[in-house]
């Protein structure tokens, strides 16, 4: 009965052993499909950035021809972006006529900046 129960106890260990390595192979795969995903991405992202490096260098070819205050430019996008973050954030606090004032002045901010002061008060 001693050879039985150890025979027993090998099938099972054999069994065990099979699952594993079948366990071990899927994973292998998945981890070279992921390396590869990885890779492609990398890739891509890497030509983005080339393409968007590119394209910046011709906005800014055009806006130094038209004559266009590229440093302005940026910075009102941020205060804007910034005004619009904080108006998302107080309509998350429950203060909606905080969130109202802050893009009434992102408005204004954005007018003054043109040059048109008289144009934009006949507006209002």
């Amino acid at each position: 009965m001693g050879f039985g129960d150890t025979a027993k106890k090998i099938q099972t260990l054999a069994d065990k052993a099979e699952r594993t390595y079948q366990k071990i192979n899927e994973l292998r795969s998945e981890v070279e499909e992921t390396q590869t995903t990885v890779l492609d991405t990398s890739e891509r992202v890497q030509r983005l950035e080339n393409e968007m490096a590119e394209q910046r260098a011709v906005l800014d070819a055009v806006a130094t021809e038209v004559g266009v205050d590229l440093e302005s430019v940026s910075t009102e996008a941020h205060i804007t972006d910034a005004e619009e973050a904080a108006a998302v954030e107080a309509d998350g606090a429950g203060d909606a006529d905080n969130a109202d004032d802050t893009e009434g002045a992102g408005g204004d901010v954005a007018a003054e900046s043109d040059g048109n002061e008289s144009a934009n008060g006949a507006e209002k």
